[in-house]
């Protein structure tokens, strides 16, 4: 075999190695891009599924609301099924489901003046300052305790942020306050969406932010302030004292001596001798009531590697027709 035969052969053997090298990178890299799409659809389908787990839950609880309205609706209190925690697993995985009454806790939202109308209030005596009063309450039952500078001006700021004027109250903040910071924002002048947009309010501080969310919620364009005597907890006792003036202590003594199907009406509640010591206005009384209209479903679901958590907020109308008003997503 001539010296240029044997050239021309190891070229092509050259050619051929680097075909099979690649052809043997170009199907490393298919075969891997094809199991990172069987996970990434597998990883979708279980997502899904968890949603879909959720959203079954939620079905269930409005079910579930609708029939406590129609059964029990005049007198809602902890004992009733309801309050149990409904936990159903599943292969693979499982469903995680909780009610809580949101008029068990100081809707945010109260702070702002109400529409004249339902719920409006009177010429002579206004709920605003009343419920601002109320407000500085609980900030002063927050435990750790808040600086009273700090209770201050958080009660101030955050009329602020709800009301619709760029006036701001004593030591209170509006837009001008908001954007001369390193990042600037301006007040909502309208109802809060979420309590976790407490945080932007002028005043607050993370040290202390945390204890005062177990203890408030937002009712989403409602500035109802009625809290439900026989859904209230011990642990959020402050929520109690804050409403009607006790202290701290007197306000644990009531709801640890509650009747276990709690007061089946408001007035058993208001006739107790150191309620009736307060010397409540008309309209004060007003914010108390044995009924709840707003529950607040916390769902989690698994199914294999993948979680999934979403809060719904249900609101019942006076024909108890249940309606949801609003949805939270996130992971566990």
């Amino acid at each position: 075999m001539s010296q240029f035969k044997r050239k021309q052969q190891g070229v092509a053997l050259i050619i051929v190695l680097l075909i099979v090298a690649i052809v043997s990178v170009l199907a490393t890299e298919m075969g891997g891009r094809l199991q990172l799409q069987i996970k990434r659809a597998s990883n979708i389908k279980e997502n899904n599924q968890a949603y879909w787990y959720a959203m079954g839950a939620e079905q269930y609880a409005r079910k579930s609301i609708e029939r406590l309205m129609d059964e029990d609706g005049d007198v809602i209190h902890l004992e009733q099924p309801w309050n149990q925690e409904f936990v159903y697993p599943i292969e693979g995985g499982g469903i995680q489901a909780q009610l809580v009454d949101m008029q068990s806790c100081f809707n945010l939202n109260a702070l702002k003046e109400p529409a004249t109308g339902t719920g409006a209030p009177s010429s002579s005596t206004p709920l605003l300052p009343k419920r601002k009063e109320a407000f500085r309450r609980l900030l002063d039952n927050v435990e750790p305790a808040i600086p009273s500078y700090n209770s201050d001006i958080v009660q101030d700021s955050l009329a602020d942020w709800l009301d619709e004027d760029d006036n701001p109250q004593n030591l209170g903040a509006e837009d001008s306050e908001y954007e001369s910071r390193q990042f600037p924002y301006i007040t909502a002048n309208n109802y809060m969406v979420h309590k976790s947009e407490l945080r932007l309010i002028n005043g607050v501080e993370v040290s202390w932010l945390r204890d005062l969310l177990k203890l408030v919620c937002v009712l989403p364009n409602d500035s109802l302030f009625e809290i439900n005597v026989n859904t209230v907890s011990e642990e959020n006792a402050a929520v109690l004292a804050a409403a009607t003036g006790l202290s701290l202590a007197d306000a644990k003594s009531i709801l640890a001596s509650r009747d276990p199907e709690g007061f089946q009406d408001v007035n058993a509640f208001l006739t107790l001798p150191s309620i009736q010591a307060l010397d409540l206005n008309a309209d004060q009384k007003t914010w108390f009531n044995v009924k709840t209209f707003h529950f607040i479903l916390h769902t989690k679901t698994k199914y294999n590697d993948a979680t999934f958590a979403m809060q719904t907020l249900f609101k019942v109308d006076s024909s108890n027709n249940v309606s949801i008003i609003r949805r939270d997503f996130s992971g566990f």
